[in-house]
């Protein structure tokens, strides 16, 4: 929102306030002004031209192949790897991890149905199997629940023989040792973290390793399947915690770019038809200005197969970036093909004159400007400076090497087309 208040204030001023001042101001001009053009811009408009079927086919193949990569991508965040090594929260973190205990964790609030439910050895059961079930799944470092305290309690009443590490049989010896059990807690601390005050629901919490944003939502997808086929609807309940509630925004606010990425293209396609003044022109600009950033998913797909929340804005900023470049190149070739009557041969080489000496100016200042983001230690800033650097390497490549022979590709046919009748017609006067 900032960006695109930024840009609607740069337009105002460029149109109303830059002309006044410049009007205003005495400027002094020495000389006649000389226009000069690069001549690597020209040598290389000769060749792109020459080579324009090569190119064509080329730059084809190549987007094709790193598109195939796109399918290799997974939505996926995780938290603690936004930070490197460099960090103490990263090292303390992986320490906990890897000799204590996990920082994830999702909380159940399992009820037992009635006031002093939690009691039943049906309930105890069904909340042992639950824990049981969760132990056995990939990633869970620690189950705690009141079932453990009361096997524990009823094997501590028995002698600490082993034989008696099962839950009670009876209602009343169930509430028995919770009682107990509360009234062996130090002065002032009760049982209210782990069960409610009218002893209706109980707690559990899963701890797990250092999980993937999917597959903590597999997880708990997982265990509202379990608890649906296993359990009453009073114990049914959906996880909670900071952890569940993150990976659920990383998941959404993916989605959510995406969307607002395909709903921007929408809208710029639109612009760009009315600007150009071509419906078909306008649709060709849309090839060079969505390859960047598709491209640059399939590469990073093949590379490293894991796209997060950094990386989901991408597609939408590296899209309003090399638009720039396309519509500057389009709207050369435009004035000297309404203007000068120029082929579309001779355009591509006056957009090269023109500008294509800003085209890859800008391109190159605005590579360096994002490369210094990927030595940032915070993963976001480093995965969005690297991939916005690639898809502006790739938008340069696509404004120089694949537009110049798209256009000729598809204007071509137009203009022989138009050329061959009056040769048509001349042949009909002739024969009448």
């Amino acid at each position: 929102n900032i960006s695109a208040m930024g840009v609607a204030a740069a337009f105002l001023l460029s149109i109303f306030f830059l002309p006044a001042l410049v009007a205003i101001l005495p400027i002094r001009v020495k000389g006649e002004v000389s226009t000069t053009h690069s001549p690597f811009m020209d040598r290389m408009g000769q060749w792109v031209v020459k080579q324009r079927k090569p190119l064509f086919w080329g730059m084809s193949a190549m987007i094709l192949v790193f598109l195939s990569g796109i399918s290799l991508i997974r939505l996926d965040d995780q938290f603690v790897n936004y930070f490197d090594e460099r960090y103490t929260f990263r090292t303390d973190t992986d320490y906990i991890v890897e000799n204590l205990f996990g920082i994830y964790q999702i909380e159940y609030s399992l009820g037992a149905g009635e006031a002093g439910g939690v009691s039943d050895p049906r309930y105890l059961e069904r909340l042992d199997a639950f824990a049981n079930w969760f132990r056995q799944q990939p990633g869970i470092l620690h189950v705690s629940t009141i079932s453990d305290t009361m096997k524990r309690l009823n094997r501590n009443m028995h002698g600490d023989d082993s034989n008696y590490y099962r839950l009670p049989e009876e209602r009343s010896l169930a509430a028995q040792y919770l009682l107990l059990y509360e009234l062996s807690l130090p002065f002032g601390l009760d049982l209210t973290d782990q069960i409610n005050l009218d002893k209706s629901a109980t707690r559990l919490t899963v701890t797990m390793k250092n999980l993937r944003t999917q597959e903590i939502l597999k997880l708990e997808a997982s265990a509202q399947d379990w608890l649906k086929k296993n359990v009453p609807e009073s114990m049914q309940a959906a996880g909670a915690s900071p952890t569940l509630m993150f990976a659920n925004i990383s998941e959404r606010n993916i989605l959510s770019m995406i969307g607002g990425t395909a709903a921007a293209l929408v809208l710029i396609s639109g612009i760009l038809i009315l600007s150009l003044r071509s419906f078909k022109i306008g649709l060709i600009s849309l090839i060079p200005n969505l390859i960047p950033a598709a491209m640059t998913f399939g590469l990073w797909g093949m590379l490293e197969g894991q796209v997060g929340l950094a990386a989901s804005i991408v597609a939408a900023m590296s899209f309003g970036i090399v638009v720039d470049d396309t519509v500057h190149f389009l709207s050369k070739y435009l004035r000297a093909r309404r203007e000068h009557q120029a082929s579309p041969e001779e355009a591509v080489r006056y957009a090269f004159k023109t500008v294509g000496t800003a085209i890859w100016v800008t391109s190159a200042i605005l590579m360096a400007g994002f490369l210094v983001l990927t030595f940032s230690g915070f993963e976001m800033n480093g995965q969005m400076g690297i991939l916005t650097t690639i898809a502006v390497a790739f938008a340069l490549m696509a404004d120089l090497l694949f537009l110049p022979p798209l256009l000729i590709h598809f204007e071509s046919p137009r203009i022989e087309k138009e050329a061959a009748i009056p040769n048509q017609n001349a042949f009909e006067g002739g024969k009448s």
